[in-house]
């Protein structure tokens, strides 16, 4: 992405605030958003992902159908919400206003913050097990040994790299991934390269010896790997889209912008993902730096200092994120010392996660339980900007202050399907730990279409309560301007 020239005023001052991205602060060039969604995607987390499927069950062919099928549709969606940042020039939260009214909103943007705090935590995690796991190929730590102490201060040394670039702001994240990701890509073909054509991989594994899936059990296992990994990896990213998106000028073509974006999502999760499930083959392993060291030996070495870029670019983008979905919240704080303030607490998290034993388990509980809301908020978005108001929104009211006549203070019809989507998402849920373990699912013999029913349910309620109350507070608006021509 073309960032501005630090010396442009607008560069200097579009960040401190929320408001609009003007026109002069925008890039023309689209291969920006490739970057970025595609730094933020070549990370571990993502071979993790693929492995993760392996971990619980199924087969390779299994494996890679839920990936290439779910991202599919999850890129798909995640670049519709890409169009509404260029159309808009606002972030996630503040667009999500439009739905939920100006206090309404503090919901789901309270939800997003603390989020993003916990994405931060779990993408610091794995690239620490990847640099423990460099370490003790270097001789310098025991690999059989807990090595929490170094573990915690080479926690604290990244966040610190993380918090520094985010604390700059977009120009330094365009710039991170512009420079930093194709060389990464280089070194991610020649690791698949070795991998496919040097390593022992079992293509045709078809899971763990004795264990097979079949039926209904298999079936019920790839819905619940397609929620955390397939279609629910690209749902966690529908409320990023539109903080960077914001960006690109809107004489763009929106064809072009929409490839761009889904491409630099799509084509890293599904190569890594791949990779993971094909190297998981091998030990039945979700563990990433066990993954990467047991399979490459001395190679690991080059691998895990290049590759150690990858949760880096995905969390400058967190904690960014985390520092426009707090303003949107109205809190008095700079964007700045909040990028600060998430850095502390993800941190923590961070620590939690260290004395964490099984990290699979962990990952797929989390990745689980984010979409029980961001399908049910982005089904909320979708109808709303896309069928009520049907890109004739007022943008500008969106950045009203509090009390603002152009908005509603709260929507409840926003917040009531929001509520019973969480819940449908909730009851069609079959996560790992019980508690993400839906009645519904249940009954179904673990089959897990959460997402499913979470976005039917949200998006058809607010279709109906949303396009009413929509039109009432048009028309008192009308009404209102009319009275105050007529004295």
């Amino acid at each position: 992405m073309t960032a501005v020239p630090p010396s442009s005023s607008a560069n200097q001052d579009v960040e401190r605030v929320l408001q609009p991205i003007p026109g002069e602060a925008r890039t023309t060039a689209v291969s920006g958003q490739f970057w970025i969604w595609a730094g933020a995607n070549i990370a571990p987390i993502n071979w993790v992902l693929g492995a993760l499927g392996i971990k619980l069950g199924l087969g390779l062919a299994d494996a890679v159908l839920v990936l290439v099928a779910g991202n599919l549709v999850g890129m798909a969606l995640f670049g519709l919400f890409v169009l509404l940042g260029q159309r808009t020039g606002a972030t996630g939260m503040v667009l999500s206003r439009a739905p939920f009214g100006r206090r309404g909103n503090y919901v789901p943007a309270a939800i997003q913050a603390v989020l993003a705090v916990g994405w931060c935590a779990v993408n610091t995690w794995i690239i620490l097990d990847l640099v423990m796991a460099l370490l003790a190929e270097l001789g310098l730590v025991d690999p059989m040994a807990h090595n929490y102490t170094a573990k915690i201060v080479v926690a604290a040394l990244i966040m610190a790299v993380q918090v520094v670039i985010s604390w700059i702001g977009y120009r330094a994240i365009a710039a991170f991934e512009k420079w930093t990701v194709p060389p990464t890509i280089v070194v991610l073909v020649g690791m698949s390269l070795v991998a496919w054509t040097k390593l022992d991989i079992d293509w045709s594994y078809a899971g763990p010896p004795g264990e097979l899936l079949h039926g209904w059990d298999r079936f019920a296992a790839m819905t619940g790997v397609m929620t955390a990994i397939g279609i629910g990896w690209g749902i966690t990213w529908f409320t990023y889209a539109a903080d960077y998106s914001r960006f690109v000028s809107r004489a763009v073509p929106r064809r072009k912008l929409y490839l761009a974006s889904a491409l630099g999502q799509f084509l890293p999760v599904v190569w890594l993902g791949v990779l993971g499930a094909s190297l998981a083959t091998k030990n039945g392993q979700a563990d990433p730096g066990q993954l990467i060291v047991s399979a490459y030996g001395s190679l690991a070495v080059p691998v895990l200092f290049l590759v150690v870029h990858g949760p880096i670019a995905t969390n400058i983008l967190n904690i960014y994120t985390f520092g426009v979905a707090a303003q949107a919240l109205d809190l008095r704080v700079s964007r700045r010392m909040l990028s600060v303030v998430v850095g502390v607490f993800a941190m923590l998290c961070v620590t939690f996660f260290i004395f964490q034993g099984d990290f699979a388990t962990v990952l797929d509980s989390w990745l689980v339980s984010l979409v029980a809301w961001v399908a049910a908020w982005g089904a909320i978005m979708l109808v709303h900007f896309y069928w009520i108001e049907r890109g004739t929104a007022d943008v500008q009211r969106l950045f009203d202050p509090v009390g603002t006549s152009r908005l509603p203070d709260v929507n409840p019809a926003a917040l009531l399907s929001f509520g019973a989507g969480i819940v449908a998402t909730w009851l069609f849920m079959h996560g790992v730990i019980e508690v993400f373990q839906g009645p519904l699912a249940s009954a179904l013999g673990g089959v897990d279409l959460s997402w499913l029913a979470g976005g039917l349910v949200a998006g058809g309620a607010y279709a109906v309560l949303g396009s009413r109350a929509h039109r009432r507070y048009v028309g008192s608006i009308v009404e209102r301007n009319e009275q105050r021509s007529a004295k």
